[in-house]
């Protein structure tokens, strides 16, 4: 980092001094760890920060620390009282849930607030369905936010774990398109989610197990198994591109149904699109596509390997 970059972080700190915000603080600090990484000047920046000693520097390397830095529990020594409350947060609920209409992104929330009680806040991580499931944003906002995302409460300690783990994910895919400002936010996202007590990791997404309106139709039963089979670990994402790669494309491909499922199939998947919210364009999809299913289910040249090698088999 030159000097003049130096500079500008030790400017930057003084503000904050005379801020007394724990949680501006903390956001600065996770957008200087982003920079950091990516310029690859983390080390010989920390040691300029040591060398330095003045207040400001103190105060950086203590914010650094409190967002997942290398800094010991000392670096907010004789600092103002304030900075001893970065990091230290109780985390006071979880929500879970779609983003828009048809499930594409779905959001983890976790609401925090400090030991004394102030300045509560809530962390919000977006997760791109299509892409896996990999977190694609996150804001820290106010706890007002809240009630405009319309999501149902959830586990605090599954909301975390889903975090991190849409977090990891992204690390392990190249090239995954994110927002621009998911770097900036993330250090401050993983130290805040690595707080939460009962931390769950791998957690299965119940919205399936909760599904309780299955036709009674004959082959009804037979026809969701399928469908949730589709669905996987990603069942909020129900969009009428979904429905007809499900209808159009995977059931010829992979599913061997009988006769009943087959015929009972379209009214299982307008039931379960009433169940994720009842979209218009998601019903005319099925209107346009269900009736071509028994003919793409007869027809085995659409059938995948797996598919044919079972029908062999059987």
């Amino acid at each position: 980092m030159s000097t003049p970059a130096f500079d500008t972080v030790i400017t930057q700190a003084r503000d904050l001094l005379r801020w007394r915000s724990p949680l501006r603080t903390e956001l600065w600090a996770a957008r200087l760890t982003a920079e950091l990484q990516e310029s690859g000047q983390a080390e010989p920046f920390l040691r300029r920060l040591r060398e330095d000693g003045g207040q400001e520097a103190r105060l950086t390397l203590a914010a650094l620390a409190a967002v997942g830095g290398a800094e010991g529990p000392d670096a907010a020594r004789a600092l103002p009282g304030w900075v001893h409350r970065m990091g230290r947060v109780t985390c006071e609920g979880g929500w879970y849930g779609k983003a828009d209409a048809y499930g594409e992104q779905v959001l983890a929330v976790l609401s925090f607030r400090y030991e004394n009680g102030k300045e509560p806040h809530i962390l919000v991580v977006g997760l791109g369905q299509p892409q896996g499931g990999l977190a694609v944003d996150a804001l820290v906002e106010e706890t007002t936010f809240l009630d405009d995302l319309g999501l149902r409460p959830a586990d605090p300690g599954v909301a975390a774990g889903r975090i991190l783990d849409a977090l990891e994910l992204g690390d392990q895919i190249m090239g995954a398109a994110v927002a621009g400002t998911l770097p900036g936010v993330r250090p401050l996202a993983t130290a805040r989610a690595l707080t939460v007590p009962g931390l769950v990791r791998g957690a299965p997404d119940d919205t399936v197990a909760r599904f309780e309106e299955v036709p009674d139709l004959p082959g009804a039963r037979e026809a969701f198994a399928k469908l949730a089979e589709f669905l996987g670990d990603r069942p909020l994402w129900w969009s009428p591109a979904r429905v007809s790669q499900f209808l159009t494309s995977w059931l010829p491909r992979e599913a061997i149904l009988s006769e009943a499922a087959i015929e009972a199939m379209p009214e299982v998947v307008r039931a379960w699109t009433r169940y994720c919210g009842d979209q218009p364009a998601v019903l005319r999809q099925i209107d346009e596509d269900a009736p071509r299913l028994p003919a793409l289910m007869a027809d085995e040249s659409l059938a995948g390997l797996g598919k044919r090698l079972a029908l062999r088999r059987a």
